[in-house]
């Protein structure tokens, strides 16, 4: 290819095409920033220095001079949400809603933020009312999830396993563990009430939701225990083991019970011992050791204690030797070890907390819900001091 004296005029041309587009572009950009309000760039300026509360009020400022600012009232909104000034927050979406000019997609969007605030100011009529009404459309499986918070929060149990399911049908996730757990409420209610053929039907709908459901196969024993039928309870209970050995500490007061009404004690105690060795668990020590001390020894309840001890080191297991070595100790030496024990007992109540695995919350008694997130089965059936030996 022979050099051509012409396409050394072609450099300068593209050069300067090049430097027209960047002026170009740079006085678009420019122009694009003078239109912006000045009080939008104090806003971010307060916000980047950790002054929320001033960039509100600067934002407000805009809204009040520009209303057509659709962006910037979205968050505004949701800046008042999440500091819980939920009377704002409703206000600055209801008048998104009453402008008549609101495109769809932005009117849809505003009726989801109001129903958030709704939802965060505990007004629950009014964010069903709103939830319900995007129901179909792109917000259709955040509004499924919002009615089916709301209807756990009101307990309405019948409600909530028809809001599950829809969701289930939406393509938004399996929801059979927390369609298992509403049916165990309503069946729970049903026993209150003496009702233990409509508790025993529910009870059945949710281990056929979620077969591995231990709260249900805890409730039936209950329910064959209300009618009186102490066989069939003590076998429901025992199935416990098949679905999770640690949850069998759960139900191991219940057993022993059961077994003693039956008049065959020692066979419940063997039976809890044998638990006690596959998941060792302080709730299953504690009831076994009483039950030992019923129907043994005060030696053979000593040593069940210490091989526990040595086998999990705990506070909470030092407490029960402790109570042991009590009622065997000399009198002379018993203040002193009544001392220990006291000293022991007091932090060892300070561990004795079951703690949701999502949250962190902790609490003295087992729940099927985190009081603190409201999630379902987030409890281990141990204590924390437990799992963090374990771990």
């Amino acid at each position: 290819m022979e050099f051509e004296f012409w396409w050394l005029l072609g450099i300068p041309l593209f050069f300067s095409l090049g430097w027209i587009a960047a002026r170009v572009d740079i006085r678009q950009l420019l122009s694009e920033s003078r239109s912006l309000p000045r009080g939008y760039f104090k806003g971010l300026n307060f916000l980047l220095n950790d002054q929320p509360d001033r960039a509100i009020d600067s934002f407000i400022e805009i809204v009040q001079l520009d209303p057509e600012t659709v962006e910037l009232h979205f968050a505004l909104g949701s800046l008042f949400r999440r500091r819980g000034e939920t009377e704002r927050a409703i206000r600055v979406h209801q008048n998104l809603l009453s402008r008549p000019d609101l495109p769809a997609e932005q009117y849809t969007h505003a009726m989801f933020e109001l129903g958030q605030d709704y939802l965060k100011a505990g007004l629950l009529d009014r964010a069903e009312e709103t939830f319900n009404q995007l129901l179909a459309g792109q917000y259709e499986a955040q509004a499924r999830r919002a009615l089916l918070e709301i209807y756990q929060r009101e307990k309405e149990w019948a409600r909530a396993i028809e809001a599950a399911k829809a969701l289930q049908e939406s393509g938004a996730g399996g929801r059979q563990k927390e369609i298992a757990q509403f049916y165990c409420e309503i069946a729970q209610d049903e026993l209150v009430h003496t009702h233990p053929d409509a508790a025993m039907a529910m009870l059945d709908k949710a281990l056929a939701s979620d077969r591995h459901n231990v709260r249900a196969t805890i409730l039936m024993g209950d329910v064959y225990q209300a009618n009186g039928e102490l066989e069939k309870a003590v076998l429901s209970w025992r199935r416990v083991e098949q679905q999770s050995v640690p949850h069998v500490a759960l139900v191991a007061q219940r057993l022993m019970d059961g077994y003693r009404k039956l008049e065959r004690p020692q066979e419940g105690l063997n039976l809890l011992k044998g638990y006690l060795a596959e998941a060792p668990s302080i709730d299953l020590l504690e009831v076994v050791f009483k039950a030992t001390l019923e129907l043994d020894t005060v030696h053979a309840a000593n040593q069940l204690v210490s091989d526990e001890l040595r086998r999990t080191p705990t506070l909470l297991g030092l407490d029960k030797l402790l109570d042991a070595r009590l009622m065997e100790a000399p009198p002379e030496v018993r203040p002193e070890l009544s001392l220990v024990k006291n000293l022991v007992q007091g932090y060892a109540q300070k561990l004795a907390r079951y703690q949701c695995s999502h949250c962190g919350f902790k609490a003295r008694q087992f729940y099927w819900q985190c009081p603190g997130c409201s999630r379902w089965e987030t409890y281990p059936p141990r204590r924390t001091e437990e799992l963090n030996v374990m771990n």
